[in-house]
């Protein structure tokens, strides 16, 4: 019964070096196009991909975005409150800043984003907004943004301090 196990390896070799055979069929003189902002498109038609499966190529043409900070510090708050702070951020790349999705670690702190494209130069923010209820001491909260943007993935932080309510006397 041991030619079963050898019979799986065996094919999935054959399904590895199949897969790696296949070449790309663009080449590094191609001019990517610009996609008027003002038009319909696709998610597909802004977004590029610059890993490919040998190498890291062509960085210099996807969407970045620059934060003013990553970190914000909100100081001392009390339990219960409410903390929002918006991160300003300018697409600095060549092509248009298109913002996937944008994630924290736990519901009490929601991040909302732009939903439309951000054009090269242009500016925006990502606001985050901290339920600070049932939270006590230091606080760091990462929000995670997924864009059309090498690496793909950028973090953001919300720093700060949360004191407990005062308790009333007797």
């Amino acid at each position: 019964m041991k030619v079963l196990p050898l019979l799986l390896f065996a094919f999935a070799v054959l399904l590895v070096a199949s897969g790696c055979e296949a070449e790309s069929s663009t080449s590094d003189d191609e001019q990517v196009q610009a996609v008027p902002l003002d038009q319909s498109f696709s998610n597909a038609d802004i977004v590029r991909n610059p890993v490919s499966a040998q190498s890291l190529q062509d960085t210099d043409r996807v969407a970045v975005i620059a934060f003013d900070q990553i970190r914000h510090n909100f100081g001392k708050v009390f339990e219960g409150d409410l903390v929002e702070y918006d991160f300003a951020f300018t697409n600095t790349g060549k092509v248009p800043l298109l913002i996937k999705d944008a994630r924290s670690t736990c519901g009490c702190t929601v991040p909302h984003w732009p939903d439309k494209p951000i054009p090269p130069g242009g500016r925006d923010s990502i606001r985050v907004r901290f339920d600070t209820k049932n939270k006590t001491s230091k606080q760091s909260k990462p929000i995670t943004i997924t864009a059309n943007t090498y690496p793909a993935q950028t973090r953001i932080y919300l720093d700060g301090e949360v004191l407990p309510k005062g308790r009333p006397n007797g």
